[in-house]
């Protein structure tokens, strides 16, 4: 195959499956290694970016998806007649990031962090897709472990997990600086 003809073959795929597929996957349908495969598809990614074009090549977990481009997000919208990007309140945003940096993590070790039921928050999550059953714990109850979805990564643009910002390394001030707040909220 040519690599024009490569490139047709990788567009058709992305295009009819619609979701992820692993670069792996990927370069056994057009017969090439992973490290050509990938390298072909950033060349078409950065064409179409280039290009300001409709559709856009995503990476996502070693893995290779095409989706519309979100410059376009309100010509789509206007089609569908269907309400914008859900927005995330500051709760869901808090037990997000819980999830998203000690995953897995059960709802418990949620509520202990946040200090609060975490029974809506996780509900709404998962009901987004931005969070996913991630098994279970080996402990009495054998309480659910959450982790964070392929949907996450693409909603807050990461390529995978290693992206996330990195958290400062001595939090514990964060720590004492609420528990002061609490004590001289409380007049102690």
């Amino acid at each position: 195959m040519t690599i024009q003809e490569i490139e047709g073959a990788l567009e058709a795929v992305l295009f009819a499956v619609g979701e992820s597929v692993p670069i792996q996957r990927l370069a056994e349908i057009v017969e090439q290694d992973a490290k050509t495969t990938a390298s072909i598809l950033r060349n078409i990614s950065d064409r179409y970016q280039r290009e300001n074009r409709g559709l856009q090549l995503i990476e996502i977990n070693n893995a290779w998806q095409m989706c519309t481009n979100p410059a376009y997000c309100e010509a789509i919208q206007a089609l569908l007649q269907q309400p914008r990007k859900r927005a995330l309140t500051q709760v869901l945003l808090e037990t997000l990031a819980i999830i998203a940096y000690k995953q897995p993590i059960t709802k418990a070790q949620i509520e202990e962090i946040r200090g609060v039921n975490a029974d809506h928050a996780i509900n709404r999550l998962m009901e987004y897709n931005l969070i996913v059953e991630k098994g279970r714990l080996d402990a009495p109850y054998k309480p659910i472990l959450f982790g964070t979805s392929d949907e996450f990564l693409r909603y807050f643009g990461f390529h995978n997990l290693d992206a996330l910002p990195s958290l400062p390394e001595n939090t514990e001030y964060l720590q004492q600086e609420a528990e002061q707040e609490v004590d001289e909220t409380l007049g102690n």
